[in-house]
Parts: structure tokens; sequence; C-alpha cells
């Protein structure tokens, strides 16, 4: 029997990443997969990544705002902040280690896995959003997305909203929720907000039996309040608010 803890978005919340480590432990699950969004945050950078280095990390993919922090230039640094921390904070090995991660990888011929689309790091799979709210494309859309990827099973993030869909043919996209940042704003490609309601971290459990593949969301507690307070202190009330409440701020 296959069993992997499949984690995205943990966006530099060591707290979060902490409490859903040991619960992955305490399930008895040996293969974690990392879908990407890793570092960035006005968090814990660093203390995230050594965490991480001393986990047995199967496979993981380079999320946008990873590839935010390695493609880095100065006039990035000036007009973003949490971007110019995350950078400090981290130094030269943990930029390394994300320049090197790839945009996609595969589990035998099984699972896919990527961040956004298998194309973008920085599109959604999922869902449009047109609207300002998630909703979930039609499935033609959905397998355009895919651009011929025929895994049995995809992994996405992104989003960082808990989503499973299966398409007609039988093929599940999987997205697991986000470790550290339950809800967020965004002006691209329209102004919308991901919202999932309650600051719990969240991670997926995917396992392969004879009838085939389960996927199980897990909601995980944990001290988010010492989150928000250090998102607060480095000026981003927003992610605070997200931190606290699981709701977009505004």
């Amino acid at each position: 029997m296959t069993r992997f803890a499949v984690l995205s978005d943990i966006h530099a919340n060591v707290w979060a990443l902490e409490a859903v480590l040991e619960d992955v432990h305490r399930r008895g699950l040996e293969t974690i997969l990392n879908l990407g969004d890793t570092l960035y945050g006005p968090l814990q950078p660093r203390a995230t990544y050594d965490l991480l280095m001393r986990e047995k990390v199967a496979l993981a993919v380079q999320g946008n705002q990873d590839r935010e922090i390695h493609e880095a230039t100065q006039r990035d640094l000036a007009a973003n902040p949490t971007l110019a921390f995350s950078v400090r904070e981290l130094g030269e090995d943990a930029i390394a280690w994300l320049r090197q991660l790839p945009k996609t990888a595969e589990v035998a011929s099984d699972v896919f896995l990527c961040h956004g689309t298998p194309a973008s790091d920085s599109s959604y799979l999922l869902e449009d959003v047109g609207s300002g709210r998630p909703l979930v494309r039609a499935e033609e859309e959905i397998a355009h997305e895919l651009a011929g990827v025929a895994h049995p099973v995809v992994l996405c993030g992104h989003t960082h909203i808990p989503r499973l869909v299966r398409l007609a043919g039988g093929q599940m996209i999987v997205n697991p929720g986000s470790v550290g940042l339950p809800a967020y704003a965004d002006d691209t490609p329209v102004r919308h907000r991901m919202e999932t309601y309650s600051p719990h971290a969240s991670y997926a459990i995917l396992r392969q039996g004879a009838a085939g593949w389960y996927v199980s969301f897990v909601r995980v507690p944990y001290d988010h309040e010492a989150a928000a307070r250090q998102a607060a202190a480095l000026g981003r009330d927003d992610w605070a608010h997200a931190l606290r409440t699981g709701r977009a701020a505004g």
C-alpha cells in the first residue's frame, strides 16, 4: 500500500509546519511530497527551511513565490518588503535549494506534481476567479490546463483551497490546501479572495488501495496566534488577519 503526505504553500509558517509534521509522524506516514511556495512570507523563513532539511521529503517542486525569491532583483526587493525580508532571512544556501527545485515532478507513472498548472507556477488549475471568488472550472477547461498530463493523480497547490476533482475519465486532481496561510486576496488575474474560514493548517493524505486512490484532507490546529503576531510585527496585518480567521482582510 502506497501512502503519501501531501503538503503545499507552507509560506514560512514554521509553527504550522511543526504541527503538520507531528501529525504526519503520528499517523506513520513516511513519504512527504511538497508542492511549493515553501519559504516566502513574513514569518520564519529560515526556521522553516531548517526544519524541512531535517525531514525526509521525497519530492518537492518550486512554487511561484519560491521562484520570486531566487530571481529577485534589487528593484524587486525595494518594492516588496516581505520579499526582502525572506531573502535576507534565508541566506544563500536556502536560496540555492529553492533554485534547484524542479517545476514539476512525478512519482513513477501514477502521480504528477506541480504548483499551479503543469505549464505555469502562477496559474490556477481547478478554479476560475473571474467572479472574485473561486469557482471550479468546466471539465474541458481543466483538461486544457493539464496539457496532456495523463497520470491517474495530479497534485497541485497555489490556491490554498483544499479540493478534489475527479474527471470523467477517472483522473483525479488534488489540492491539499495550505499548511501555512489559510486565506489571501490577490489582484491577478483579477481582484479575488481565497478563503478557508478557519486558521487550521491543511494537508492531504493520498493512499493507493485495491479499490483505487483514497484522499483524506486533514486540518491541524496549531499556535496560529504566534504566527499572526509575527506577521503583524513585520507590518503585514493582512497576513495576521488571515492567520487568525481564515478570511482575507478587507
